[in-house]
């Protein structure tokens, strides 16, 4: 896989959605969607350079308020050791401490597009059994009344 540097974290390895521990459990914050960190980053990397905290803000589109920024930077320090981003100090800053920026490569955008890929198989796989399992609800209360 183009920028699978370290083998793990992108779609097919351990952190895409083809991975062990992918939805493990019921509920809000489970691992499962955790597993959406690296591809809700590289979406708003793809929309353009942002600092950690703009990232951090923005992961509320995709219901990921909340995390702990120490695991949302880890991602992006992995995304980088990938070479999926990069990151440079802010040399416009005027208060507070230098922030970085973090910018989308080219092995990037490759990523965020095979995730997309995945996370639209999915899709279709849970729908499919989401269906299955109405149908058989539906059925087993049809059964039940008669």
């Amino acid at each position: 896989m183009p920028g699978g540097k370290r083998g793990a974290g992108g779609p097919g390895g351990r952190g895409g959605p083809r991975g062990r521990g992918w939805g493990r459990g019921p509920g809000r914050g489970g691992r499962g969607i955790r597993r959406l960190l690296q591809p809700a980053l590289l979406l708003q990397l793809h929309r353009g350079p942002s600092h950690g905290y703009g990232l951090l803000d923005g992961l509320g589109e995709f219901d990921l308020e909340g995390l702990d920024p120490s695991v949302v930077y880890r991602a992006l320090r992995e995304m980088e050791l990938e070479g999926w981003a990069t990151s440079s100090w802010d040399p416009h800053q005027t208060q507070g401490p230098p922030r970085r920026v973090y910018r989308l490569t080219a092995d990037g955008e490759t990523v965020l597009s095979q995730w997309t890929r995945d996370l639209e198989q999915w899709r279709s796989r849970i729908d499919r059994f989401l269906s299955a399992y109405r149908n058989r609800r539906k059925a087993g209360d049809t059964e039940a009344t008669e």
